[in-house]
């Protein structure tokens, strides 16, 4: 995914950017970048490699050198950012989060005639920041090329730009990212996740609308382009990507997280699945909320039978080779025996995407003595690989659970009918949770419904894009 963070102020920055662009790194594990402009010293800046070392540790050494009443940073799980541009239209610097599926094609079509070239990474593709840089280049003004590169990918792309006096910030075309302005009594600050600010003095000021873009200085907040009708945020904010105290469309995340959960457990009595058991527990972390709900639901007793080991991994810094991957992740697990032994466990998991850790996480709890195990997710099966951002993204959609599950069971006839798999009343749905089970080892697994989901989150659905289950933009 990735997020960002910028601030302008009557005052040095730094420190705000700093810690603000923190805040994200739930959002992203690869590449971090501060950037900062001040009258005499101009654009500082900086980007670091984060997958092994965390955004904070890797930036401290950095803070006196940078100087600045204006400045941004971010999060990034694809290509180093900020950049730095220089063209007709001014110097300015760029950073974005989204994901562009056509950028080959686009290049080929706008960027064929031997005039332009692109700085290619290691990879041999090209940063896909550049490439929006490049075709807001090929308008007069930064407002008609924002709204240029963003009519022309396949994707979405929320856009930052910082200049020498203002920083314009564009929500998605289809608003599948939030955008939120901060204001305080020294300036404004723009941000993906609005406790980010909360944190440094900053109260909400304004929320962008999908495809609206707006610059802001110390003094003011303008609308540059207003704000489009339609919207198809991302419904996984709330599930999983968001951080617990933030909120989307005035919809708090943890607050849906704990209502998703009574919803699961409402359900579950209704089709005469609830389980017996000791203990409802939640997958650490985002599982836990979800979890709560279920357990406050269903008047079971909420427990945590094992704990990540975080003081030296924090968050998922993993090398690069799946086995090492594995083997890091098992010795995060610590368990704790008498919540284990001879009990009746009920564990919820924000999501059920490849199943890489799954089956190592029953393992664990079978080895540690649990009698049963039983599996929610707090979501629907996931379908499809999501093509908007970097959720679920993969080579090929068969490396999803419910899907290599359906293939399985019934090879390229099943995937007519994914629908129906997705469908726990139907016959197809329960053979997909039996075949889930018995590959896993579970003694029961449930998955949250569509419908329960939208009523979780509690926007309007037409206003929520949930492709990753049903394929339907």
């Amino acid at each position: 995914m990735g997020g960002f963070f910028g601030a302008i102020a009557d005052h040095d920055v730094t420190m705000d950017v700093f810690f603000g662009v923190d805040y994200h790194s739930h959002l992203g594990t690869r590449r971090g970048g501060m950037i900062l402009y001040d009258e005499k010293r101009g654009f500082q800046r900086e980007i670091h490699n984060i997958e092994n070392t965390p955004f904070r540790t890797k930036f401290e050494h950095n803070l006196d050198e940078f100087v600045g009443n204006i400045g941004m940073g971010c999060i990034s799980d694809t290509d180093p950012q900020p950049l730095i541009v220089r063209s007709h239209l001014g110097l300015y610097a760029i950073t974005s989060v989204g994901l562009v599926t056509n950028s080959e094609q686009l290049i080929t079509e706008y960027f064929s005639d031997h005039n332009h070239q692109f700085m290619a990474m290691s990879s041999g593709s090209v940063n896909v920041t550049e490439l929006l840089a490049a075709l807001i280049n090929q308008k007069d003004n930064l407002v008609d090329g924002i709204r240029y590169a963003q009519s022309l990918i396949e994707g979405s792309a929320t856009i930052l730009i910082m200049t020498k006096d203002s920083i314009i910030a564009a929500r998605d075309r289809l608003g599948r990212l939030p955008v939120l302005i901060g204001k305080s009594e020294h300036g404004h600050c723009v941000s993906f996740e609005s406790f980010a600010y909360h944190k440094m003095g900053y109260d909400d000021a304004y929320e962008l609308g999908p495809h609206e873009i707006v610059r802001i200085t110390a003094d003011t907040c303008e609308t540059l382009a207003p704000a489009g009708k339609e919207m198809k945020i991302c419904s996984f904010l709330w599930t999983y990507y968001g951080y617990p105290n933030s909120n989307y469309e005035g919809k708090n995340v943890e607050v849906m997280r704990y209502r998703n959960g009574e919803i699961m457990a409402r359900n579950d009595k209704a089709r005469n699945i609830a389980q017996d058991v000791d203990y409802v527990c939640g997958v650490p972390d985002s599982g836990i909320p979800h979890a709560i709900g279920y357990a406050n639901e269903s008047h079971a007793n909420f427990a945590r039978p094992f704990v990540k080991y975080t003081p030296t991994w924090p968050r998922s810094f993993m090398p690069s080779n799946q086995r090492e991957r594995s083997r890091v992740a098992k010795m995060k697990q610590i368990p704790v025996p008498e919540l284990i032994q001879g009990k009746k466990l009920l564990f919820v998991d924000d999501s059920i995407v490849r199943g890489t850790q799954l089956q190592e996480t029953v393992d664990f709890l079978y080895d540690s003595g649990a009698k049963e195990v039983h599996m929610r997710s707090a979501c629907p099966p996931i379908m499809y690989g999501c093509k908007y951002l970097n959720f679920s993204s993969s080579k090929s959609e068969m490396e999803l659970l419910a899907r290599r599950t359906i293939q399985e069971l019934e090879g390229d006839e099943g995937q007519k009918h994914l629908d129906e798999y997705a469908d726990a009343n139907t016959c197809r749905g329960q053979c997909m949770l039996k075949a889930i089970c018995e590959k896993f080892g579970f003694d029961s697994l449930g998955y949250q419904s569509l419908q329960g989901t939208l009523e979780a989150i509690g926007i309007d659905p037409d206003k929520l894009c949930t492709y990753c289950w049903t394929g339907k933009e």
